[in-house]
């Protein structure tokens, strides 16, 4: 086999495809990635035990055809500090020795069979089918992922759960601290269905789909998932398990509501929380028309005060929140300000955007944490 191709096209598929690749794999076959060349077309796959990443690029003057294996670190790292320039691929269909020719010199391989490579489990013939544009899974999973759980007890808190309805899909995320969930109406579907994606994956998607502006298509059954997107296609493992009920753990009377700035409020909690590393507790006093920020480490003497306008409605009340959470919280919400409700101290706060995007409604929840005054 031997063709053309052009340097950086290859190196920026191999890098996107290269994130699949575990540090350490039980076969060591997945060490590489497989190329499938047929016509113009090579394929280039990447693969761990349980994610499939797969993506093409055009070749010019082929010839022949078939399906050989390379280490991934031998060809990404010496491409990855080429200039642009065409590079010649050149195979020994018996051996897999291979040659790659640039201007100034050659790389020299010798790669593996490509029917080593585990082939891809089809889906069930009950599998249903959703499409999407790509930015709208984008943002889903961008603003949902921070709050996924590391939860070895219960796994199907470790990814972001899709809740398909028929007039829309919601987007959730919680590891029991703090929860998102986005409802995004312009995503329709024929029937009910639900899936947990986890979190590798999901982590691939928000790369990939950073650079794509088509339509993704996901197929899904009670095991896998295949998601198709313009430039490549996905398949992984689901988590299994009945997701939570997470509507229940939403508080729906919250008689204090708190209208802030939502970048005032989220560098004034960047600055105090220095004060706080110890326990990252942050205390918020509410008044009709402030809001005071307070932190303290007691160990090194250290506090810090800060106050900010606000609308309150209700009686002074005080509470403590984690600073990192809350400002994970802000930093994934895009509105100018933010709606904070409360019931009280012990209770969870519900944090929405002043202004939803078109066709979305967020809502993110945030336990307290307990004071000791």
């Amino acid at each position: 086999m031997r063709f053309d191709v052009s340097s950086t096209a290859l190196s920026s598929r191999l890098q996107a495809v290269s994130k699949v690749i575990a540090t350490k794999n039980s076969l060591p076959i997945l060490d590489n990635f497989l190329f499938n060349l047929d016509g113009n077309t090579l394929t280039i796959t990447g693969a761990d035990a349980e994610t499939r990443l797969v993506t093409t690029v055009e070749v010019m003057n082929p010839q022949g055809s078939g399906v050989f294996a390379l280490s991934a670190k031998n060809i990404l790292d010496p491409l990855k500090e080429l200039p642009e320039q065409p590079l010649t691929f050149d195979i020994n269909d018996n051996n897999l020795e291979t040659f790659i020719y640039f201007q100034n010199g050659k790389y020299n391989f010798i790669g593996a069979k490509g029917d080593m490579y585990p082939q891809q489990k089809p889906l069930n013939a009950n599998a249903i089918s959703i499409t999407m544009e790509s930015k709208t899974l984008l943002s889903g999973i961008s603003r949902s992922l921070f709050a996924t759980a590391d939860d070895e007890l219960r796994p199907v808190m470790n990814g972001v759960y899709f809740d398909i309805q028929p007039d829309s899909l919601t987007f959730v995320a919680s590891d029991g601290r703090k929860l998102v969930r986005l409802r995004n109406f312009s995503v329709k579907s024929p029937e009910r269905a639900s899936f947990v994606l986890p979190k590798k994956p999901a982590n691939l998607l928000k790369t990939i789909l950073a650079k794509d502006e088509g339509v993704v298509n996901i197929q899904f059954d009670e095991n896998n998932a295949h998601m198709i997107c313009e430039n490549f296609e996905m398949v992984c493992r689901l988590i299994e398990g009945r997701y939570p009920n997470y509507n229940s753990v939403i508080p729906q009377e919250n008689p204090y509501k708190v209208t802030v700035d939502r970048i005032s409020f989220l560098t004034a909690l960047k600055r105090v929380s220095v004060f706080s590393q110890a326990s990252n507790l942050v205390k918020l006093q509410l008044k009709a028309s402030e809001m005071t920020i307070f932190a303290q480490d007691i160990d090194f003497s250290i506090s810090a005060e800060e106050r900010i306008p606000c609308q309150f409605t209700g009686m002074d009340l005080k509470i403590g929140f984690n600073s990192s959470y809350l400002i994970d919280i802000l930093s994934n919400i895009s509105s100018e300000d933010i709606i904070l409700e409360l019931a009280d101290p012990s209770r969870a706060g519900v944090i929405t955007p002043d202004e939803n995007e078109e066709n979305e409604d967020l809502l993110m929840l945030l336990m307290p944490m307990m004071l000791s005054e």
